[in-house]
């Protein structure tokens, strides 16, 4: 029986088979998340939307104002917002860091005419250079139940209230500073040009429907944003097409602020979601491949004849021009048929000092070079490897004859 060595390598098509099973599994729970996503896009909304019944959007605070006369409108662009101004109008803005440069201007100078009320949910510096050019932000603090601290009416009456994220700091007088977090304001009312003021939350968890049954929160948002018979809730969009006009140094920098806050409108959950998938698919990967292991002998089910595999051998090396490899196997064949004919160890076959006088004494002197047919470098072409074997051969046959 003849016995060969088979790789345990496993070929495209077999890790094809494999893995195609983990792969249909991602591709349907994509899908599926995607038709989940469409169904409910019609009733679910994002954070702070007055629409949404989630934890953290804002739909009992609409509620809550409507319950007292309160008209609450949603929009999404800039031209509605500021086209929805007026003295009896309280525009809230929920993420006016999201807006670009070019925004904040055109929203800046409807403020200033409109004579109402502008409310400004966790706006940082981006944000506080153009719309309130006399505030600073400073390090955001954390959100906990504060005291009022001031004499503003509607935070006196609220009490505590869940309040922190950015704190602020102002030289302007007339200013209403309260809730305080290391000595600095996260509430700041300052009054406007027309007989506005613009009101400045250093978080918005006082509008969140988890949060306003909590302390004062109800109190003081329905004080803040009640005190006008409309509501306008700015909801900033990626697609509004205000956000590309403009253009300038300013334009840019807005343009990367929207970028930096794209990933915080995906909902925590997907985000966490896509990340459990791939941690899946990477361990099922781990789990199903298979690592490169050492040959494994196997015993074939039937005999091949030498000759057979000769020649298969013979046409793999000329295929591939491996003349080196043909050369050593002649070789080494033969030196190793020579030391058993001449006595030689089989321990000492393949080494020149032991071999080469052994056959030196069985064979007539002559011109021929032993130590280059036996241990010589490679043929350089294939005459010369055809010359090689033809060589080997008689050698051998004039060892046996002598």
């Amino acid at each position: 029986m003849t016995v060969t060595a088979t790789s345990t390598s496993l070929t495209p098509g077999q890790l094809w088979a494999r893995a195609r099973g983990v792969l249909l599994a991602l591709v349907v729970l994509v899908v599926a998340g995607i038709v989940m996503a469409l169904l409910r896009s019609g009733e679910q909304h994002g954070r702070l939307d007055p629409r949404s019944a989630d934890p953290h959007g804002s739909r009992a605070v609409a509620e809550l104002l409507k319950d007292r006369g309160v008209a609450t409108r949603v929009v999404t662009t800039l031209g509605e917002a500021t086209g929805a101004g007026g003295p009896d109008t309280t525009l809230l803005v929920a993420a006016p860091d999201l807006l670009t440069d070019h925004q904040r201007g055109v929203l800046r100078d409807a403020m200033d005419s409109a004579g109402g009320r502008t409310v400004l949910l966790a706006a940082g510096p981006v944000s506080l250079d153009s719309l309130a050019p006399a505030v600073t932000a400073e390090s955001p603090g954390s959100v906990s139940a504060r005291e009022p601290g001031c004499s503003l009416p509607a935070a006196r009456r609220a009490g505590s209230v869940d309040i922190g994220g950015e704190r602020y700091s102002t030289q302007l007088t007339g200013t209403d500073a309260c809730y305080f977090s290391d000595g600095l304001p996260t509430m700041l009312r300052v009054p406007g040009p027309a007989g506005g003021d613009t009101v400045l939350l250093g978080s918005p968890d006082i509008l969140y429907n988890n949060r306003l049954d909590k302390v004062g929160n109800a109190s003081l948002a329905l004080q803040l944003l009640g005190s006008k018979p409309h509501v306008v809730w700015y909801l900033p969009s990626l697609s509004d097409p205000s956000a590309s006009e403009g253009g300038g140094d300013g334009s840019d920098s807005g343009n990367e602020s929207t970028e930096e806050d794209f990933l915080g409108l995906i909902p925590s959950g997907w985000l966490w979601g896509t990340l459990q998938l791939a941690l899946a698919a990477v361990l099922a990967a781990v789990w199903r491949a298979r690592r490169l292991g050492p040959l494994v002998a196997e015993r074939l089910p039937v005999a091949i004849r030498a000759s057979e595999s000769t020649e298969g051998r013979a046409r793999l090396y000329r295929r591939t021009n491996a003349r080196d490899r043909a050369a050593t196997v002649l070789r080494t064949a033969t030196r190793t048929r020579l030391a058993s004919l001449l006595g030689v160890p089989s321990t000492q076959a393949h080494s020149p000092d032991s071999l080469l006088p052994a056959v030196s004494d069985r064979i007539a002197p002559g011109d021929q070079d032993l130590r280059g047919l036996l241990f010589g470098p490679a043929p350089a072409d294939d005459t010369a490897l055809i010359l090689l074997a033809d060589q080997l051969d008689a050698l051998e046959r004039e060892v046996r004859s002598s």
